[in-house]
């Protein structure tokens, strides 16, 4: 990182953004250009999950190559001043590196759509019909890397 006044190392705040965040953007590899997908999302331990349609273009993209890269941001405002060359933003972020996972279990894509469902509130109770668990697609990213930055004043 260049700013390295910027950087999180605060695990605790890192996981905070990572848990508190609305949605998640994954970055696959497209030939000469990258293909970014928004997402909203469940997490746990280091492990990112994703409910998708059964086909398209995400999904034979990562059949092809299942590396990805992710960005989630949280807390973001712009903040204005009289001169235009003194405008900032507040902002926390993560960005990070894995591998995505399309998940076949189904016991493991019921894991996934509770981490998500939990994420966005729902009870961690949760009955799925059978069915509808064999037909839907969980991703699973599986972070390796990640780093953190912010800027502008979090202690307000």
């Amino acid at each position: 990182m260049r700013r390295n006044d910027k950087e999180i190392t605060d695990p605790e705040v890192i996981e905070e953004i990572l848990n508190h965040s609305q949605v998640c953007r994954i970055a696959l590899h497209d030939g000469e250009y990258p293909y970014i997908v928004p997402f909203n999302y469940g997490y746990q331990n280091r492990v990112l999950y994703f409910h998708s349609a059964a086909s398209g273009k995400k999904i034979s993209l990562i059949q092809e190559n299942n590396k990805a890269c992710f960005e989630i941001e949280y807390g973001s405002q712009i903040v204005r001043h009289e001169q235009a060359c003194k405008w900032t933003a507040k902002y926390r972020s993560v960005i990070g590196y894995g591998t995505i996972d399309i998940l076949t279990d189904p016991e493991e894509k019921k894991k996934g759509l509770d981490k998500i469902m939990e994420h966005y509130g729902k009870s961690k109770v949760n009955v799925y019909n059978e069915k509808h668990v064999k037909d839907i697609v969980i991703l699973r990213l599986t972070i390796e890397k990640l780093t953190g930055k912010q800027s502008g004043n979090w202690e307000e």
